[in-house]
């Protein structure tokens, strides 16, 4: 997007530095892998690289780092595709996978081990693991660190051919065991790896690292700028250590700190873990911080981006209030958003005064915030329906809502007042009969009366059913994450986190919402028509509430 507007940081102050002195035009790229769906945490990364190219008239590319085929689907491929673009995001022609530069990658291992700065190795995964030592105590070499380069290139290649088994051996670099940096302590360069791949099937038994992946494709594409999160700061050296000696291309690496949000977690595998366990119901399930989840819940793109533009990018972790993720839907559904009424618990409501076979249609603002929005018509009559919670017997002193003797407006309609209260065998209220007062029609001239309460209602004989699912936080507790505060992650999941309203009431216009359609429901909260949601079965999702209440749910 030509359009994003990238707001000043230390990554742009240092590409405006080096300008100054040198004409290049900045190259990024966005790097998934294709073993999940992208979330929040990504659109973070996505907004930066593409907003960092775009603000200066350069390109973007997206590239799949797939050299993991056990995990890896031609399925999440396509979905991280569809989330860029739905982000507001175009790569344009220039997409790419590290599988394209397997051969190009093997024959660069090739070329260290005949520099002799690789080697095969003999040690099972825990052999490595005990020789590469600890923060406090060096490594200590392999046996088989000082192989010839004849005998490695030989075993190389028969690791290619699939001679060995799966762990029988790796090809690691040789640097400094004793260095004071672990991932200089030898690094695997290559693993045994029996799979088919999504991309190239069954060609390879050997698979590249991500370590020894993501320099060396940044160099092929010439990337100028390889923006990461702070975790991969400690891997730089290892990139370094990489080109120097290949004396490729040289892409500058910059770290920024990752996005931490409150009551969520942004792991994959913990995500995946979320789905495969059946806490919820896909990567999709509008609980999940996924893109395709917020996307099923209703968030609108640009709120996305504007929350990513207003947290910033810094060079310290910290951890955002996921309020302000929701003020940002907020704000962004106040102003688009056609405001419409529904009722979730309905309650009967009969004017008994109002002739039996009369329709009105009175008019309703689309969307006050939006005058171009216009007016629809919604259709009044003798039986309307009411929220239950909008009615007490007994009420509280503030209770400026409906009770017997009391009187309240119908939006957009009349005045009513209740005159009697019907109850079935159980003591329940299953119905209010009212009067209404025909000179008090909202927007008529003659309409002077004042009264403190306004409630939404819909028509009984015209209101379409629907199934309304009404999310919450998935989890309970405030870093999930943390697994020393959390060690089990099923113990901090909500029990509230999805309530569902099997017979809502909606008003007719709805009848025809098309799938991801957002609306405000009066009084309710944000709503936008689910994915499966049809004129024949209407569903909608809460997207967010009007407030922020979770902060008082906690309280509580």
């Amino acid at each position: 997007m030509s359009d994003v507007e990238i707001p000043s940081n230390f990554i742009q102050n240092r590409i405006d530095e080096e300008l100054k002195t040198t004409k290049f035009t900045v190259h990024t790229r966005f790097p998934p892998e294709p073993n999940g769906h992208l979330h929040i945490g990504h659109a973070k990364s996505i907004c930066l690289n593409f907003g960092i190219a775009a603000k200066y008239s350069g390109a973007c590319n997206l590239r799949f780092d797939d050299t993991n085929p056990s995990k890896e689907e031609t399925k999440y491929v396509k979905a991280i595709q569809e989330d860029v673009k739905w982000l507001g995001f175009d790569w344009e022609d220039r997409m790419f996978y590290a599988s394209d530069y397997f051969d190009q990658l093997f024959e660069f291992a090739v070329q260290l081990i005949k520099k002799g700065k690789a080697y095969v190795d003999d040690l099972n995964p825990e052999q490595i693991r005990e020789y590469r030592g600890t923060l406090s105590e060096p490594g200590k070499d392999s046996p088989y660190r000082n192989r010839t380069i004849e005998e490695n290139l030989d075993l190389f290649e028969k690791m290619k051919a699939g001679e060995f088994v799966e762990g029988g051996k790796v090809l690691r670099a040789k640097i400094d065991m004793s260095s004071g940096n672990l991932n200089l302590r030898d690094p695997i360069l290559y693993r045994i790896l029996k799979a088919t791949h999504h991309r190239t099937g069954d060609k390879w038994c050997i698979y590249p690292m991500y370590d020894f992946t993501h320099g060396q494709s940044d160099s092929i594409e010439k990337i100028t700028h390889s923006l990461c999160t702070l975790e991969f700061e400690d891997h730089r050296p290892l990139y370094d250590w990489f080109l120097d000696e290949l004396d490729i291309y040289h892409p500058k690496q910059i770290e920024f700190a990752r996005l931490n949000l409150n009551y969520t977690i942004l792991s994959k595998r913990k995500l995946l873990q979320l789905v495969e366990e059946g806490h919820v119901d896909d990567w999709n399930d509008p609980r999940m911080p996924t893109l395709s989840g917020m996307r099923q819940r209703g968030y609108p793109p640009e709120a996305i981006r504007e929350f990513c533009e207003r947290i910033g990018i810094s060079k310290s972790n910290g951890t955002v209030d996921f309020a302000l993720l929701e003020h940002c839907v907020r704000e962004n559904l106040n102003l688009t958003a056609t405001r419409v009424m529904a009722v979730l618990r309905p309650l009967k409501v009969v004017l008994v005064n109002y002739p039996e076979d009369q329709v009105e249609e009175m008019d309703a603002v689309n969307n006050p915030e939006n005058p171009d929005a216009g007016t629809r018509k919604m259709p009044f009559s003798r039986v309307v329906y009411i929220e239950q919670d909008d009615f007490m017997e007994d009420p509280p002193k503030k209770f400026f809502r409906l009770a017997p003797g009391r009187e309240v407006r119908l939006k957009h309609a009349y005045v009513i007042k209740c005159e009697e209260v019907v109850k079935n065998e159980a003591g329940e209220i299953v119905e209010l009969r009212c009067t209404y007062d025909p000179q008090t029609r909202s927007g008529s001239t003659q309409d002077g009366r004042k009264v403190k309460g306004t409630l939404h209602w819909v028509s009984a004989d015209h209101a379409f059913k629907a199934k309304v699912r009404l999310y919450n936080h998935l989890f309970t507790h405030e870093n999930p994450a943390d697994e020393k505060e959390c060690p089990d992650l099923k113990s901090s999941l909500n029990p509230e986190s999805l309530e569902i309203i099997e017979e809502a009431l909606v008003e007719p216009s709805l009848g025809q919402a098309k799938s991801g359609e957002r609306f405000q429901f009066l009084r309710l909260g944000y709503f936008c028509a689910d994915s499966q949601s049809s004129s024949d079965s209407l569903v909608f999702n809460r997207t967010v509430t009007l407030r922020d209440t979770w902060a008082k749910i906690v309280k509580k």
